[in-house]
């Protein structure tokens, strides 16, 4: 009944409603660039005007009154610039130890060898719980741990921004959902007949989806959707190239959005109790491990790479799911920098990784990860730490370039590099289709079905997605979701500085610059400006394992959200909600 109704619908289109859609299509050509730029603006109000006062959870008072704030979960207390609380005094040393503060509200002092000792109350102490009012001394430096006030607490939430204050979230989710109507409408009209009762209901599907999601977390009291309203954005633009490519994968990718969500929930709710989250990392190291291993004896080569593993019509990449176990194994370490075991663990771990892809000859992989393992590495630094870290990035990088004879498909792709359109007709054939496709769509393309770029080249929908965007939508559209990519990053970095945990913080860093990589490996491979690496565009590829992957990512952004009542992964109090201040 369903079907017979769009194939009646469908047929009043092309016959009696054909010029219609002819002036749709001219219309939407242009209208599709306004609204996409009006709903990135929209997500980027609340994501870069939000003000960055940080909160402080305690105080530590100096013997001279001098009160120093405590603005982290978990803090680096010494005389380095570096440190969360500088005690600029010359019996403290450079890193002299970690104050840390748990879900529950208790704390706790770690030494982290320094040279002068460390004693609550009197009694030397490797590591132990603290009260409020403990005496602490550290190198005969002595000073007390005291409470924020009620008052204070207050004062801070009137101060931290509320996102639907800038920009209510409801509304630009009503813009996107108009934005997949028009677009689901375009392919109803110009879209295969066989697919288009598939194609539009996954739209429908999509927009559903994104509603339901939304309806949770008001729910739950929260006040964003800035980060999930861009990923369904750019996972729109990623459903229109598959429709218009391969309409009969639509559902596929159907599927594996909802599993993202799912897996974005999964991990956020594992990021609401903090102690859960570090027990996850024996778990994810172990999954990020077997998988690995699993690649190794049953993947398949495909272009030179052995990243997949067939099961029955359906395949998957591994390491694209191990991207989220090595975020947790890596910020869960990293988080209290406190022992040789931890950091030990970290760099065997991220080692193993490293040399599974090298056999796997998965170069582009290979990068993300290394990009991933240098920032990990810069976001705190601790004298043994450091020196152990940057060795392993030294080594990992050796590893890549040395352990084993460079594939022929990577030596191809360097060699083509900045040289394409000297061999258009071999070498360099791939990317001179994609920028003469580029070319061909203009500021606003020929209109979502009516490329020609997916005849040219077979990854025409995953490796030069941006040239198959560009294509039909446009060069504008086609910059687009790069400036959300880049939206994502600046939102992460401006959230660093005052981020509760660096849990959080750690994961929200490296999450993005994943997303980053990728962002760049793609579009500037696709442009002959760096070489083809084979890197899916996060969100838009099509990729069951890249949607699931960049969902997952996406809640590790989302967790490093401070303002207020934004990220379901942070408990909110139940108490009354106040006011800001005018």
């Amino acid at each position: 009944m369903l079907s017979d109704f769009f194939e009646t619908l469908n047929g009043f289109f092309q016959t009696d409603g054909r010029g219609f859609a002819e002036v749709f299509c001219a219309v939407w050509c242009y209208l599709a660039p306004v609204l996409g730029a009006l709903i990135l603006w929209r997500c980027a109000k609340p994501l870069l005007r939000f003000r960055r006062e940080p909160e402080t959870w305690a105080w530590l008072v100096m013997p001279d009154g001098q009160q120093l704030p405590v603005t982290h979960w978990e803090n680096i207390i010494g005389r380095g610039r570096g440190c969360d609380i500088v005690v600029n005094l010359s019996t403290v040393s450079r890193n002299h130890a970690v104050l840390t503060r748990y879900d529950d509200g208790s704390w706790s002092l770690t030494d982290i060898g320094s040279r002068g000792a460390v004693s609550v109350n009197g009694k030397t102490v490797d590591i132990c719980a603290l009260q409020y009012g403990d005496v602490i001394s550290l190198g005969g430096v002595e000073m007390v741990l005291a409470p924020t006030t009620a008052e204070e607490m207050e004062e801070q939430k009137y101060y931290r921004t509320r996102p639907a204050a800038i920009a209510s979230p409801g509304l630009t989710l009503v813009i996107l959902t108009v934005f997949q109507l028009l677009t689901a409408l375009q392919f109803w009209m110009n879209g295969k007949e066989e697919a288009i009762s598939t194609v539009v209901l996954s739209f429908l599907a999509v927009i559903g989806l994104q509603w339901l999601l939304f309806m949770a977390l008001k729910i739950m009291r929260r006040s964003s959707f800035e980060v999930e309203t861009l990923a369904f954005f750019l996972s729109t633009i990623g459903l229109s190239v598959i429709a218009s490519s391969a309409p009969t994968e639509v559902t596929k990718q159907l599927i594996c959005i909802a599993g993202g969500i799912f897996i974005y929930l999964v991990i956020g709710w594992s990021m609401r109790d903090l102690n859960r989250a570090k027990r996850f990392r024996y778990l994810a190291a172990v999954a990020g491990l077997l998988l690995l291993a699993a690649n190794l004896v049953l993947g398949r080569e495909i272009n030179g790479a052995k990243n997949w593993i067939q099961i029955g019509s359906m395949s998957f990449q591994p390491s694209e799911l191990v991207k989220l176990c090595f975020l947790y194994v890596g910020a869960s370490t990293m988080d209290r920098i406190v022992t040789k075991r931890n950091m030990l663990s970290f760099i065997i771990y991220s080692a193993a990784i490293c040399g599974c892809l090298a056999l796997m000859n998965d170069f582009g992989t290979a990068l993300i990860f290394f990009v991933a393992l240098v920032v990990i590495c810069l976001m705190r630094s601790g004298s043994f730490s450091a020196l152990a870290l940057l060795g392993t990035v030294v080594c990992c990088g050796v590893l890549l370039l040395l352990v084993i004879d460079i594939p022929p498909h990577v030596l191809r792709r360097f060699s083509t590099w900045g040289h394409a359109w000297d061999d258009p007709l071999n070498g360099g054939y791939d990317q001179v289709k994609a920028m003469t496709c580029i070319a061909s769509g203009g500021l606003f393309g020929l209109g979502a079905g009516n490329g020609a770029f997916r005849y040219y080249v077979m990854a025409a929908d995953t490796d030069y997605v941006f040239a198959f965007v560009c294509e039909e939508w446009g060069l504008i559209m086609g910059l687009i979701p790069v400036l959300a990519i880049i939206l994502l990053g600046v939102f992460v970095a401006r959230s660093a500085a005052i981020g509760r945990s660096s849990f959080y913080t750690i994961g929200a860093c490296a999450a993005v610059a994943i997303m980053m990589t990728q962002t760049i490996l793609n579009v500037f491979g696709t442009m002959d400006i760096l070489p083809m690496t084979g890197v899916t565009f996060p969100f838009v590829s099509n990729g069951g394992s890249s949607m699931l992957s960049s969902w997952g990512l996406l809640a590790f952004i989302k967790a490093a959200d401070t303002r207020q009542n934004a990220s379901f992964a942070v408990r909110t109090a139940k108490a009354e909600e106040v006011e800001p201040y005018e």
